[in-house]
């Protein structure tokens, strides 16, 4: 296991180097900064080589990149073209977005692995047929549309929530949200769970383990659940990455100051050190998840084995 975890952690040096390079350069395509720190008003020559020399533009991509990246080793991710550092924008943005993938991701696992497990027992009757058409009318219906629906009916005309969320966001205040947020996946979660209960459910280790007169709970959760789950939490683990850095329509929806806000800001006024800098920590997201994915295997299927 020692030997497996050193392995994944040096194998994470190169991918979080490519990605990063990656995420560099088409941020640096996509527009000219300056242009967008100038808005509508064109900046004169000497304002805009001014500038330039300020943020590091007028030197060539890879130098920028190797600056950039020797700066992210000591902490430092850039300036915000307002003169704020992109770690205070960091500090304040992150713990909002990371309240709200935790309500995101307890809705998957609650509610999309108990319906998936509901269903795939259920396998051919009305509660299967049900959970699998309700998950894909969710599927179909865009996220926006979602969101805005629920914040009409539940914040404006029955006033049951606020239909914004405060600049605190406590947990109370981004259920909703997170709901809004998880839709998607929660449905790709249930169906995942579905089907692999109803696989496993006809193998063979199933029905030795009836035989020998084990109760049928501790046959569900013991072997049945625990041999299902490896797909789900494959599924669960890549999808905290993404629901970190695609909530930018959940938070514009709900007027959350979050990643996904911060990324829209920065993407709006062309503002590379931002846009990259946020990236940059969703991609060590990413790795870290993956791994804990990877570990996690072993605890779920005890055949599972690191060399």
């Amino acid at each position: 296991m020692g030997r497996y975890v050193i392995r994944r952690l040096l194998q994470m040096i190169p991918v979080f180097i490519g990605a990063t390079l990656l995420l560099f350069l088409m941020v640096n395509v996509m527009g000219d900064p300056i242009a967008g720190l100038c808005g509508d008003r064109q900046c004169d020559p000497t304002t805009a080589a001014q500038l330039q020399k300020e943020f590091g533009l007028d030197k060539p991509v890879w130098q920028q990149y190797l600056t950039y990246m020797g700066n992210v080793f000591t902490g430092d991710f850039g300036t915000a073209f307002n003169g704020q550092p992109v770690t205070e924008l960091m500090a304040a943005a992150y713990p909002v977005t990371l309240r709200l993938t935790i309500v995101a991701i307890l809705f998957e696992i609650i509610v999309g692995v108990t319906l998936g497990v509901i269903s795939g027992l259920k396998r051919g009757r009305v509660v299967d047929n049900s959970v699998l058409v309700a998950t894909l009318v969710v599927i179909a219906i865009p996220t926006f549309v979602t969101g805005y629906v629920l914040q009409y009916l539940l914040g404006v005309r029955w006033s049951v929530i606020s239909p914004t969320v405060s600049s605190a966001a406590p947990f109370g205040e981004l259920i909703l949200p997170g709901l809004v947020l998880a839709s998607v996946s929660l449905a790709y979660v249930t169906r995942l769970t579905r089907t692999s209960i109803a696989e496993n459910s006809r193998a063979d280790y199933i029905r030795t383990a009836e035989a020998k007169g084990l109760p049928r709970r501790r046959v569900i959760v013991r072997h049945l659940l625990r041999n299902s789950l490896i797909s789900v939490v494959t599924f669960i683990g890549t999808d905290i990455g993404a629901l970190m850095g695609g909530a930018i329509v959940t938070e514009r929806i709900f007027n959350i100051h979050g990643v996904g806000y911060q990324i829209y800001q920065g993407i709006l006024r062309q503002n590379t050190q931002t846009v990259v800098g946020f990236a940059t920590i969703l991609v060590l997201v990413f790795l870290v998840a993956n791994l804990v994915v990877d570990l996690l295997y072993s605890v779920l299927d005890p055949r599972i084995r690191y060399a």
